[in-house]
């Protein structure tokens, strides 16, 4: 047993995902809160003069109230060691989303309790499933006059496929919640109103068998409702299995309200017993297992100018086996360098503390000079193993970019390439044109205007985004077989390359991809870049 052993297993590492306003960030603030990261919650929305929620750093995050971009936090509660993945709940940066997911060893999914399931939702959840980790459901907003109980657990069922597992029940919701019950201690937990931003407020335990008691605490209509809920929870519900969680097979759940700060502790402790120490992740020599190898971890998101005095870059890496030591030479696979780490650090969003020291299920964020890829493995200098890559989603959506001042070619150009390797939008130019002109594609359209907004405020370039009509992109595959030049398209194809080199082909009508294929005997076209 190595000595950091009981380290490493005291990390807990999972991503919160949600559909836009379910209250995400609000949880994750009252998290912060218990483990006393931070004092005082920030409110989300507000004024302008308001507390901005820590988890959204960005300055445009801060205008708009949403979250763009995945924040990491770092905590201790009741003797372990959180790292909270925060991902950002709007579609159009799904991307950045599942590369969170990929460092990430189980799931906080936040429902509002009034909508239930909701489109976006269902897209990450899928992300979850292909990826197999556990979810935990936490339904929020109990505080406000929320759908059927059972209605919401049946949603979870049909809408995502995957079996529920109430670890409470929620007695009335809106004006009328007093709190849950808990199906372990076969007690009621009730609601007093908790001041906003601060973690004290009163709960008080009454046994489901005091039934005098409850009835004098909830009234004589709720206590009625709850034990015939009771009766039809116990006969009806899927038993508890910790095995099926783990396998991602079925979805603890819990209920309460973020805002007042009701059921966020409760969640929290049953997140703790049931969530995994950190898990062995699949490389190319096999299953590499966090407390019996060296240090090794992959970088999964890249962040430029987290510090605009510096004009920085942050790596984020997911450490994935042994302990880190910030005097220690790493080997950088795909660069095929041995090197030092610099400014090694735990980031808590934009406030930053130097580290000397991280284990395996930490998320760390190093200074990057340029050399750092999405999907780079690190490791020992005595070993060159790489972990598995991380797909890049194809663009839906395309524009051409100019810069307005011709002058500033320079910084136009650093911009949009170091914004490019982040992974927010992807970059291509045209095939062997000698064209310098540039064209974006995204995933979602938002992030064109985080692109120019970026570029404004950031490298002090202003551009013009004219929009394309392609919406369907595919790498060539056998490249090196095939003479580009010489492809015969249809009418609505461009040729393109990426940053690369790797050529690809853009196409307006979905049918026009078969039609090529049809025309280019032996051409072979995917969807996804492996390079």
């Amino acid at each position: 047993m190595n000595d950091y052993t009981e380290e490493i297993n005291r990390r807990r590492t999972f991503a919160i995902i949600s559909h836009p306003d379910a209250g995400k960030t609000t949880l994750t603030e009252k998290f912060l809160l218990y483990g006393g990261a931070i004092n005082l919650a920030g409110s989300v929305k507000g004024k302008a003069t308001a507390r901005h929620a820590v988890s959204d750093w960005m300055e445009i995050e801060k205008e708009r109230g949403i979250s763009v971009t995945s924040s990491v936090l770092q905590f201790e509660y009741g003797g372990y060691c959180i790292n909270i993945l925060d991902t950002p709940g709007h579609q159009d940066f799904s991307e950045d989303t599942y590369r969170t997911l990929m460092a990430a060893d189980s799931a906080v999914m936040v429902i509002d309790a009034s909508k239930g399931v909701e489109a976006q939702t269902r897209k990450l959840f899928k992300v979850c499933v292909m990826r197999k980790i556990p979810i935990f459901t936490f339904i929020n907003k109990m505080d406000r006059d929320a759908r059927d109980t059972f209605d919401l657990l049946d949603d979870i069922e049909k809408e995502l496929g995957i079996a529920t597992c109430p670890v409470n029940w929620p007695i009335g919701s809106g004006k009328e919640f007093k709190g849950v019950y808990d199906r372990e201690k076969k007690c009621v937990i009730s609601y007093a109103d908790t001041e906003k931003g601060t973690k004290e407020g009163t709960a008080t335990e009454i046994s489901v068998a005091q039934e005098d008691m409850l009835r004098a605490q909830i009234g004589d209509g709720a206590a009625d409702k709850l034990l015939e809920e009771i009766d039809l929870l116990d006969g009806a519900g899927a038993d508890f299995n910790l095995e099926a969680v783990r396998a991602g097979d079925l979805t603890p759940v819990c209920f309460g309200s973020a805002l007042t700060n009701f059921g966020v502790e409760i969640f929290l402790k049953h997140f703790l017993q049931m969530t995994t120490t950190p898990l062995a992740r699949k490389a190319d020599v096999g299953m590499i297992e966090p407390t019996e190898n060296a240090f090794s971890a992959f970088v999964f998101k890249i962040q430029a100018n987290m510090n605009k005095a510096h004009r920085d870059r942050v790596a984020f890496m997911r450490i994935c086996s042994g302990r880190f030591d910030a005097q220690m030479e790493v080997r950088h696979v795909q660069g095929g360098k041995v090197m030092r780490l610099s400014q090694p650090q735990q980031i808590m969003a934009d406030d930053r503390k130097i580290l000397s020291e991280a284990y395996a299920g930490d998320i760390i964020g190093v200074f990057d000079p340029g050399i750092f890829s999405i999907g780079d493995t690190l490791c020992s200098p005595k070993e060159k193993f790489r972990y598995e890559g991380i797909p890049t989603f194809a663009p839906e959506h395309f524009a051409r970019v100019r810069q307005i001042d011709t002058m500033k070619r320079k910084q136009f150009v650093k911009g949009i390439q170091q914004i490019a390797q982040e992974g927010a939008i992807q970059i291509f130019q045209e095939f062997n044109t000698g064209l310098e002109e540039i064209i974006v594609g995204v995933v979602g359209v938002l992030q064109f205007d985080v692109l120019k907004y970026r570029l404004e405020n950031e490298y002090n370039v202003e551009i013009r985004l004219d929009s394309l009509p392609y919406e369907h992109i595919r790498w060539i595959e056998n490249k090196d077989e095939v003479d580009i030049e010489k492809l015969t398209g249809t009418s609505d194809m461009k040729k393109v390359k990426d940053m690369k080199g790797n050529p690809l082909l853009l196409f307006v009508n979905p049918w026009s991809v078969g039609m090529t294929l049809d025309r280019n005997k032996g051409l072979v076209l995917t969807e996804f870049n492996k390079n």
